[in-house]
């Protein structure tokens, strides 16, 4: 299967300076297909498998989210991989809740089957689309069970990257929501001992949001950008630092050199009586 729709997967937040004119209300949402869903999770794993060492979580702030209330997933944009590994972390930590996530109306369009997956369109860059995000989010969040996720930096940027600058949107959407949990995760695509890389994932400490903080929109997308910018910096720090044991595997893919190499050294193993082992290292 070509993936060609994976790419134009990157929500843009537009600026929801303009979202009043809009009228209010609840929002249609896509109906999402289970069956479609977990046939896309399956062949994402098995995608991810075929082009990564592996895909591990830092143990450290791992989640635990009370089940009545929604949750927003914030992270870093990091590469074209980002949507398939947003599956499968989706169905490794959050199993029962619905996942959704803005994309642009235009993709949408011509990718139809991503609405069945949770997917949602809004216009780029207008007022009309910041009014769309913002009833689509709202109605999302109504609903206990929801997983909203969002690349708030609304393009692909270098992991390294610092200020991190997010779009006014998820501030707005703070600065909204009844009572949800915020949620960074920061991700990186690294090499290490291996001639595949590797996924590394670390969720930051959960931020509770209620209807009766008197905190601003922009002082929400302040703190907000601090709390990626954090888990970024601590991810990167675990991933200098090269200790497995830090990780929790969710993914093991491939290893070795493959081809002929590969068959050789299993080759003189079995002859020696030694295990064969494809990792190059120890990681």
């Amino acid at each position: 299967m070509n993936l060609d729709i994976a790419p134009p997967i990157a929500p843009t937040i537009p600026h929801p300076d303009k979202a009043s004119a809009d009228s209010d209300g609840r929002h249609a949402m896509p109906n999402v297909s289970q069956k479609l869903l977990r046939w896309f999770t399956w062949y994402s794993r098995r995608y991810i498998n075929r082009h990564f060492h592996s895909l591990r979580v830092s143990r450290a702030d791992l989640p635990l989210i009370s089940p009545n209330l929604p949750v927003v997933v914030f992270t870093n944009h990091a590469s074209w991989w980002d949507p398939l590994v947003g599956l499968v972390l989706k169905n490794e930590f959050f199993p029962d809740r619905t996942l959704f996530a803005p994309i642009d109306a235009a993709a949408l369009n011509r990718y139809k089957l991503l609405a069945k997956l949770g997917f949602f369109g809004i216009e780029k860059n207008s007022g009309r689309g910041a009014a769309q995000f913002l009833r689509s989010a709202e109605t999302i969040l109504r609903a206990r069970n929801s997983l909203l996720a969002i690349t708030p930096q609304s393009r692909f940027g270098d992991v390294r990257e610092r200020p991190v600058q997010f779009q006014p949107g998820l501030g707005h959407l703070a600065a909204r929501a009844d009572h949800a949990i915020f949620l960074p995760v920061a991700m990186e695509y690294v090499f290490w001992e291996e001639r595949l890389p590797e996924i590394l994932v670390r969720f930051g400490p959960t931020i509770e949001v209620k209807s009766t903080d008197a905190t601003s929109p922009r002082d929400w997308t302040l703190r907000l950008e601090e709390k990626l910018s954090n888990a970024q910096d601590a991810l990167a720090s675990e991933v200098k630092n090269r200790n497995p044991d830090n990780f929790q595997d969710v993914l093991r893919g491939g290893a070795g050199h493959g081809g002929v190499y590969d068959w050789w050294r299993n080759l003189r193993s079995k002859v020696r009586g030694e295990r064969f082992q494809k990792e190059h290292g120890t990681k």
